[in-house]
């Protein structure tokens, strides 16, 4: 068993975890996850209230008992969202780990602390991870720029950029962008972090709250089937490649484009119909680079399983296996 600074910080099983994905992150999927010994994450703004959003935690906590978070994305929306509302609601239920994402987490930060939970703040550059941890979360989530979601403008992969956070801050760090298999694993852990997020793998079990038919796409597609977009608005992200995200493409890059020009292409309403109906060309779905790795849909606890039982293959029987060698040469020498 793999035992790191985030295992025993979260208390949990396995350097794995479930992060937070609008749409997806329900009792479903989390349930599952952290019964298998990884950290599952609820996604608070999943749910249309805060009070939906403690009905879920509790009907997440009828399905297993062990540790599980909530992901609180803070960014820029069409609609005000009342954050304050959804931390108390964190907080009331007994949450005790959190994600926070977007915009500086400092605000939250104090009531968090005073109610016993540890945070985990999502950056995409080093400079972001410093200022987090200047204001006191206790993990970082790095993310490369294969991620889907939002990552960055700095166009910095992982192989560069976890060894470089690792090198920079004292808190763990967790490899984000990229992972989905045994190997990602333990070249995060070679790389300095102490765990790794996934986000678009867990999108393709069985558990997953997703029509069958996007899960056969993330199988079906490769590492090439991703675009990015919003680059020309300074909100870079990387979505799935298919007709709609084209379009998006096409449009922003069209001197003078606006958000205005593609608002209607984009919206949350639509990307939630791609995942409930399987009509893949409705809308925006979240896909990283990672789909060039995903070859089936296992159950969660199967997946989780072979990634540990990779990863420490690849740790005792290539890595060792390569040391004990050069040592074994430099003897017969």
């Amino acid at each position: 068993m793999l035992k790191t600074r985030f295992t025993e910080l979260f208390e949990v099983d396995h350097p794995i975890m479930q992060g937070g994905m609008q749409w997806v992150g329900r009792a479903e999927l989390v349930a599952p996850v952290a019964q298998a010994g990884a950290l599952g994450m609820l996604t608070a703004l999943t749910q249309p209230t805060p009070e939906a959003l403690v009905a879920e935690i509790e009907r997440t906590r009828s399905m297993t008992d062990r540790p599980f978070g909530v992901n609180l994305t803070i960014l820029p929306t069409t609609r005000p969202v009342p954050y304050d509302e959804f931390r108390l609601a964190v907080i009331e239920s007994g949450i005790k780990v959190v994600e926070t994402a977007g915009a500086n987490p400092g605000p939250h930060m104090d009531q968090f602390k005073r109610a016993g939970v540890k945070v985990i703040h999502k950056c995409t550059s080093v400079r972001h991870a410093l200022k987090a941890q200047s204001v006191g979360v206790d993990a970082i989530s790095i993310d490369g720029f294969e991620c889907a979601g939002h990552p960055g403008d700095d166009d910095i992969g992982g192989l560069v950029l976890i060894p470089i956070t690792a090198d920079k801050v004292d808190i763990p760090i967790i490899a984000s962008g990229g992972f989905g298999d045994g190997r990602g694993l333990a070249a995060a852990l070679a790389l300095g972090a102490e765990g790794i997020n996934m986000g678009t793998r867990f999108c393709a079990t069985r558990e997953a709250p997703i029509h069958e038919r996007v899960k056969q796409l993330l199988v079906e597609s490769d590492e090439r089937s991703t675009n990015i977009i919003f680059r020309s608005l300074h909100n870079t992200a990387r979505v799935g490649k298919n007709s709609v995200s084209d379009a998006v493409v096409e449009l922003l890059s069209r001197p003078g484009a606006k958000f205005e020009d593609v608002a209607h292409l984009v919206s949350g309403a639509r990307g939630r119909e791609v995942l409930e109906t399987g009509e893949i060309d409705r809308g925006l779905y979240w896909a990283g680079q990672i789909q060039g790795l995903i070859h089936d849909v296992p159950a969660v606890a199967e997946l989780i399983e072979r990634i540990v039982t990779e990863a420490e293959a690849v740790i005792s029987k290539r890595l060792l296996g390569m040391a004990g060698r050069s040592a074994a040469r430099q003897v017969a020498a």
